[in-house]
């Protein structure tokens, strides 16, 4: 990839910036930068098209350019504003989650990005991706299965909220965590084999102490996302209607 920016970069201005998946990738985030580079441009320049390219032109302060991996890339806060207006609200999420896990932008500078942002083209996306974002959140799958259950109207879940039992002694830290009624939710990812002895333990101790564990994969997610939402929709509203008794 390192080699295909490389030889972007030498037919495009010298004002060209990398933006938009391009720009997170180059920031380090876990993105597919898809299969055409996307550039913003001075709008003074009349370059519109470039073969293998998505270009754009905006104008960009100073602050709004920095340099990653040796390009000109947007800014973080910059990047977020073009993924949350060109990608869906899940996957910008994604990408916002994980520029704030990795401590890419803090969610106070996130903030104050949007104040600065006001009026401007996008900002209205970026708000509602900020309403969303999650910095505990450890994985883009994560964010996707909470992201399901937010938009089909399901309470937010805590993220990674860790659980002790009644002497103090840590159970678990479930992915997603509903503690009004005691229910964590897990993605089963590739990682998850690797680590099976573990993680059988840990759902026992959860178990044991009176916690309901929902397991769910990609595939659940993306080919039965309705069977999802309406599996923990149906331990929701059973354990309202449930006392569970944890263990000592």
């Amino acid at each position: 990839m390192v080699l295909k920016l490389q030889a972007a970069l030498g037919r495009l201005a010298p004002a060209a910036v990398f933006s938009g998946r391009t720009a997170a990738w180059l920031h380090g985030l876990d993105v597919d930068p898809g299969e055409r580079i996307e550039v913003t441009i001075p709008k003074s320049l009349g370059v519109t098209t470039r073969s293998g390219m998505i270009v754009r032109r905006s104008a960009l302060a100073a602050t709004e350019v920095v340099r990653r991996r040796g390009f000109p890339v947007t800014s973080a806060p910059r990047t977020l504003l073009d993924v949350s207006c060109r990608l869906s609200l899940t996957e910008a999420v994604v990408i916002a989650d994980m520029a704030l896990h990795a401590k890419l932008i803090h969610p106070e500078a996130l903030r104050r990005s949007i104040q600065g942002y006001e009026g401007v083209w996008g900002v209205k996306r970026l708000r509602r991706v900020a309403l969303h974002v999650e910095p505990a959140s450890e994985s883009p799958m994560e964010t996707r299965l909470r992201m399901l259950l937010i938009l089909a109207r399901l309470p937010k879940p805590h993220a990674q909220a860790p659980i002790h039992d009644r002497s103090g002694r840590f159970l678990g830290r479930p992915d997603l965590y509903y503690p009004d009624v005691r229910l964590a939710i897990e993605y089963d990812g590739g990682t998850h084999r690797s680590t099976l002895v573990q993680d059988n333990r840990r759902q026992n101790r959860l178990v044991h102490a009176g916690i309901r564990l929902l397991r769910f994969t990609a595939g659940d997610i993306y080919n039965s996302p309705g069977s999802v939402v309406a599996l923990v929709r149906g331990h929701l509203n059973e354990s309202v209607h449930t006392t569970v008794k944890p263990a000592a």
